[in-house]
Formats: C-alpha cells, structure tokens, sequence
C-alpha cells in the first residue's frame, strides 16, 4: 500500500507544481498588462522591476494556488484512469477514498500552509508592493523631448527644438522659457545648438548651449503704462552651461509606516482589532448624530445651558408625554397671516437644515460602515483560501476518475470552467458585502456553500462509477422515457 501512496503522491507533486507556476506565469502577465503604463518610460532598474514583479507574485498566489490544486488532482485522476491504473486498484478492493487518502493529507498541509501564507507573508509583501507601486506611479518618466514639441516636463521650465541629431546626440534650433519666478515667461534663451547629458546620480540636467543669447525683461515698478519703458537686457554668449534640478526623476522610496494600516497589510489579530475599534467609533458617531438631531433640531428652542447633557432628552420627552395635548391647527389660526407665513418659512428652514444634516450624516457613516466591512472580508479571505484548496480538490479528484483522461487537454478545459465558477460566485458574493447587502461571512463563503456540496456529489458518483460527463448515458435515459411515454399513449 505505501507503493500505491507512493505513486499517487508522486504522480501529484509534478502536475502541481508546474500547474502552480504556469498559473502564476499567466496572472503576472495580466498584472504586467494591467500596469505597463505605469511601468513604461520611466527609466526602471531591472532590480525594482524584479522586486516589483516578486511582491505581485506573492499576491497572486491566493488564484493560482486553488487552481493549481484542482488542475494537479484532475490530471492526476485522470492519468490513472486513462491508463486503467485506477480500475486496476478498485478490482483490487481499494476504494476510492482509499486511493484518496495519502493526497486528502497533502491537501490539508497544503491548505494549512495557505492560511500561513495569507496570514502572515501576505501583509508584508502587500505593503511592499503597495508601497513600491506608488513611487513607481509617482515616478516622472524619462526625459524625452521631441522635436517641433514644448517640453514642460522640467518645473518652471519650458524646452523646445527643432532638430535632433541621433549619431553625436546635437540639438539644434533650441528655445528656453524660464518662469520658474511665477511672474511669466521673463526670460528666453535661444542658442543655435547644444547638448544635453544629465548627471550619474540622475539629480541634475547639464544643457551645454552654443552660439545664443538670453532676453530678460526687468520689472518696474507700478505705474501708468504710458509711462513704462520696457526695461530689458541682452546677453550673447558662444558657449553656456544651464543646470537644471529634477525634482522627482529619480527613485525615491516613501516611508513604508504610511501604509501600514490598510486593511491588505493586516493580520487576523490586527484586522479583529482594527475591526473592533472601528465598531466602537461607529457606534458612537451614531449615537452623536441622534442626540445632536433631537437637541438641536427637536428641541431647538430649549435653553442649551440647561440641556447639556444627553440623558436630559429623555426628560424633555417624557414631559412633552405629560403635557396637555393640544390641537395645532387651532393654535395655528389664531396668528395673523404674517405670523403664519413666519412660522411655516421657519419651519421649512428647520426641515431642510434637519435634511441636509441628516444626509450628509448618512453618507458619513455607510462610508465607515463600508469600511469595516472591507476589514471583515479581508478576515475572512484568510480562511477561505485555505478552504478553497481543500474543496477544489474533491472537484478535481473525482472529475478525473470520471472523465479518465489526462494530460493538458480536457483537464484544463474542465478545470478552468469550474474555476470560473468558483471565483464568479466568490466576486459576487464578494461585492455584495462592501455594498451591505448581505453580512461578511455569508458573501465570503457563498462559493464554498455553493461548490463543496458538488464536490462531495462527484465524490459519490466517482466512488459508485457512475458515467455522469457520458452523453450516450443522457441519450439512452431519453430514450427510455420517451419510450414509456409511447406506451400510456398506447394503453389510453
């Protein structure tokens, strides 16, 4: 028996592992797709692409973990039963959970180590990626400046020329508008060529100018315009070197500690506290906002010193309980016109100052309220990889005793199917929470509610050799109940 486990596992590990990095192989390639222009003309170091490349790695491995698991355990099946090695272990006595079992147990180490993962090298690598993405974002790209075209990439600076020389890197034809005072285009260098190189340490932009002069207008002081001369100067040079700062060219990385508090870079721990502080101030910005509303709306005409205190409201109430009840129209048709007309634009202005807050009160809290559900769906996105392994696997397992083919054709098919399957109704389920609709555990484990009752369906029908993917099986009950249907036609 521990040849036949011995098999089985080393039939797995092989398809799993490759499955496992082609799967990530092909999700990098989106992430590549989805942020090359943040990436493209900046002047990147390999090394801050590689390690921008391994942080999006570790990210990705909560969709490519599940599909390798699912895509390994069908083909692994399905070689078996190709190669009628599975019928041979059955007409043998073994059962199918038997077969099972040695790979039921790498599962669950599997899934153990996916919590692991998503638990504790997961936050890291999400701050680092985080962090890293956004002074890649903020990244200024390489200076380019075309021909014909104003270059404004340089602050307080704008650069044009008409020709560039790509074989001794000369520019020709340049023209410099210096506003880097904030007071207009001042000063103007035309140079009839030069050259442009920018420092090793990518801080500086030297621009060598040949053959030119500089036009600076000089301010006056504020009279009437008939009075004013135009003060100017002109400076002619044969050779000038301008230095330019880049501010933003180069790499600089942000402090990490701004972005740890995002509920990606949390733990189980730090996400249940920050959850529950969260709860707390919400809470309590609700009991804010129906205080404020009776003390400043209900009773507006109370004395505030007097009514401090919430607990005071519920006094005010139970006094207005005790009070003579009183017929407001009555009361209204003893004022004159001009009081009443007083009294209801009053009352209107109480009503839309009242709506307004009440609004704007609302927005404030479904954002707090979305945000905390945000931290409750990334709790429990900890648990559900782990769980998703272990449910995949009872899908692809007896798919592959079902459908008894290996290799990459069919299985793939299959497997990608249901993995669509699986992750649509996890999205859905998903962004259902973050909009309110349903509560955080139900929208997170509606794909494992939904699936892991077909898992345990295809493992009893793998288990008792049912021919559930065979078509001639579909025909034949058809046939059968057409058949049948014949028959009482015939009898009535």
């Amino acid at each position: 028996m521990k040849r036949i486990h011995a098999l089985i596992i080393k039939s797995f590990i092989g398809p799993f592992v490759a499955t496992f990095f082609i799967s990530i192989f092909l999700l990098l390639m989106q992430f590549l797709w989805k942020y090359i222009d943040d990436m493209v003309g900046k002047g990147l170091e390999i090394s801050i692409i590689a390690e921008l490349l391994l942080y999006a790695s570790a990210g990705l491995v909560p969709m490519a973990l599940p599909l390798s698991v699912l895509l390994s355990s069908l083909m692994t099946f399905g070689n078996l039963g190709e190669n009628y090695e599975l019928i041979a272990l059955k007409s043998a006595g073994i059962s199918l959970q038997r077969i099972m079992f040695p790979l039921i147990i790498i599962v669950i180490i599997i899934s153990i180590g996916a919590f692991y993962f998503s638990n504790n090298i997961m936050p890291y690598t999400n701050l680092k990626f985080g962090s890293l993405l956004y002074d890649v974002r903020h990244q200024k790209p390489e200076i380019d400046i075309k021909e014909g075209v104003f270059y404004n990439g340089i602050d307080g600076y704008s650069i044009k020329i008409a020709k560039k020389n790509k074989k001794n890197n000369l520019l020709y034809n340049l023209m410099i508008y210096d506003h880097s005072k904030r007071n207009g285009n001042l000063t103007v260098t035309i140079a009839d060529s030069g050259t442009m190189k920018i420092s090793n340490d990518k801080k500086y932009l030297i621009l060598t100018l040949f053959k030119g002069h500089t036009y600076s207008e000089i301010k006056e002081e504020k009279k009437k315009r008939r009075h004013n001369t135009f003060p100017h100067r002109r400076d002619n040079f044969d050779e000038q070197k301008i230095v330019f700062e880049l501010i933003g060219y180069g790499m600089e990385r942000t402090d990490e500690n701004l972005f740890k508090n995002n509920y990606q870079m949390l733990n189980v721990k730090q996400l249940e506290f920050t959850e529950d502080s969260l709860s707390g101030t919400l809470d309590k910005s609700k009991r804010e906002f129906s205080n404020n509303l009776l003390r400043i709306n209900y009773f507006k005409k109370e004395n505030k010193k007097k009514y401090t205190k919430p607990d005071t409201i519920l006094q005010l109430e139970n006094e207005i309980k005790n009070t003579i009840i009183l017929n407001i129209d009555s009361v209204f048709e003893i004022f004159s016109y001009r009081n009443k007309e007083k009294s209801i634009e009053m009352a209107l202005n109480y009503a839309r100052s009242s709506k307004s807050y009440i609004s704007s009160t609302k927005s404030l809290l479904e954002g707090k309220n979305r945000w905390i559900n945000k931290h409750k769906i990334e709790w429990h996105r900890k648990f559900t990889l782990s769980f998703a392994c272990f449910i995949l696997f009872f899908i692809g397992a007896p798919l592959g005793a079902i459908i008894r083919k290996g290799g990459l054709g069919m299985p793939v098919v299959i497997s990608v199917l249901f993995f669509i399957l699986y992750y649509v109704i996890s999205i859905t389920g998903e962004k259902n929470v973050k909009a309110d609709v349903i509560p955080a555990f139900y929208g997170m484990w509606l794909s494992a509610f939904i699936v892991f009752p077909l898992g345990i369906f295809l493992t009893y029908k793998a288990t008792t050799d049912s021919v559930i993917l065979n078509i001639d099986t579909y025909f034949e009950f058809f046939k059968k109940l057409l058949h049948l249907n014949n028959k009482s036609d015939v009898t009535t």
